[in-house]
């Protein structure tokens, strides 16, 4: 389970990113008490000092920190490093929106009257800026954000869903070379006003696909489900998915991991809870990250429940994003590991590890394959 953005302080690097001080977790807690029984007894604050989070004397889980060792900061890079993929070049981001001569290219190609926006932006928040202009013109809304994405904002009245559609698939097709963004999204949306425009759920994302040995499609090719939850499947752009389930925020994407638990299948559930960053880190917001830190911590018990005898949660991140510094964008920092299971060892420190791709490594070895990159922490638990 990914807890999008829970950062745990800052990677030596750190300052090269414009990231000096960056520490999710450490300045959420440093705000106010937070409440977090579940993850202090899953040993987070043993993993290094945490205010108001006293270390357990008797962890019931394993616990260290994740290097990030590729070249970014996105939710693509951490992601993919979790199943061996080392990027050497950082996917490229737009922080001062697309420049000419892919905006020209577009407009061109997808035979549009021009585009509104062209900035990074929350994407509830735009289309309540330019939706009523966009129904009135036809332009369709182009934003990023903090991640390596080209989105598209589009009424469903006005561009209908196959035509949106259509125009992200010229999109990517530009966005290649040094343009090639992680993903082109589709963001359709409906409403009377500015005032009821709301998001519906007929978005698409056109990745870039990974690389073919990663841990999905190599737990697939070994006859292991790989059941993906929120957002993850988008993010290999569903190689190696055995079955995607929709998980819209961290209340479903718990739900659906639960009911995955539940069901009749042997292999790898990947769930990514998108609140934390799409909610509140993006968004600045500490004491809203706080609560859903502590909701979570909530349902924790309940994940445990229904975990079988031989199951293993991990618990980690992909990347940071301090709701207490300045803009709006991802920050370079360690991020969190722990790992549970009713049979697995307690207690133990497994430190700090050169790179995310351990996780995967450690997950393939258990199922008797192997990753290009990643040491296998597997022995340890």
């Amino acid at each position: 389970m990914v807890l999008d953005s829970a950062g745990i302080g800052e990677m030596p690097d750190a300052a090269d990113w414009g990231d000096a001080g960056a520490d999710t977790i450490g300045h959420i807690l440093e705000r106010r008490p937070v409440h977090l029984p579940n993850l202090q007894r899953l040993g987070l604050g043993n993993i290094r000092p945490l205010v108001g989070m006293t270390p357990s004397q008797d962890p019931i889980g394993c616990y260290g920190k994740c290097t990030l060792k590729s070249n970014g900061k996105d939710t693509t890079t951490g992601h993919w490093e979790m199943a061996g993929i080392i990027l050497k070049k950082a996917f490229p981001t737009y922080p001062h929106g697309f420049p000419p001569r892919i905006i020209d290219e577009f407009v061109e190609k997808a035979e549009v009257p021009g585009i509104l926006g062209n900035v990074p932006a929350s994407g509830t928040e735009i289309i309540k800026e330019l939706g009523e202009e966009h129904v009135a013109t036809g332009k369709p809304i182009v934003y990023t954000s903090a991640d390596s994405v080209f989105q598209i904002a589009a009424h469903e009245e006005v561009v209908p869903i196959g035509r949106l559609y259509e125009i992200c698939e010229i999109a990517r097709g530009i966005l290649q070379g040094e343009d090639k963004v992680g993903r082109v999204i589709a963001r359709p949306f409906l409403g009377r006003n500015a005032g009821n425009f709301k998001r519906t759920e007929n978005r698409h994302d056109y990745a870039v696909p990974p690389p073919s040995d990663n841990l999905l499609p190599l737990l697939k090719e070994a006859g292991e489900d790989v059941v993906c939850i929120g957002k993850i499947a988008s993010i290999y752009d569903s190689l190696g998915v055995t079955e995607d389930r929709v998980g819209k925020n961290n209340e479903q994407v718990t739900d659906q991991t639960i009911n995955a638990l539940n069901a009749e299948s042997h292999g790898l559930i990947f769930s990514n809870l998108v609140d934390f960053d799409m909610l509140y880190g993006h968004r600045r917001d500490p004491e809203g990250y706080a609560k859903a830190l502590e909701r979570f911590d909530e349902r924790l018990p309940e994940i445990f429940d229904a975990m079988r005898d031989d199951d293993l949660l991990i618990l980690t991140a992909d990347h940071g994003n301090d709701p207490t510094k300045g803009g709006s964008d991802h920050t370079r920092e360690y991020v969190p590991l722990l790992a549970y299971g009713k049979k697995a060892r307690r207690g133990v420190n497994l430190g700090t590890r050169q790179s995310l791709s351990d996780i995967g490594q450690t997950i393939a070895e258990n199922f008797g394959v192997k990753l290009a990159d990643g040491v296998s922490f597997i022995d340890q638990i």
